[in-house]
């Protein structure tokens, strides 16, 4: 699973330190808010995959749809 993650984490950490916002927009919005999940796929993704993003110990981790406190 890291190896697969690995590259959208990298361009979604890379457009974080450029400061580029056309960038992160374009970053799916999905995420377990209270535990900071970010999902670093490409908007529209869900359809075909779950979201992928890390844990808030860096590790990596898939989900499917929403989480109750998503906000």
């Amino acid at each position: 699973m890291r190896a697969r993650l690995q590259p959208f984490q990298d361009r979604y950490d890379q457009a974080v330190r450029d400061g580029n916002a056309a960038r992160l927009v374009g970053v799916c919005a999905g995420k377990h808010g209270r535990w900071g999940r970010i999902c670093v796929l490409d908007n529209g993704h869900e359809l075909e995959e779950p979201h992928w993003g890390r844990t808030s110990e860096g590790r990596p981790i898939a989900w499917v749809d929403s989480a109750p406190d998503d906000g």
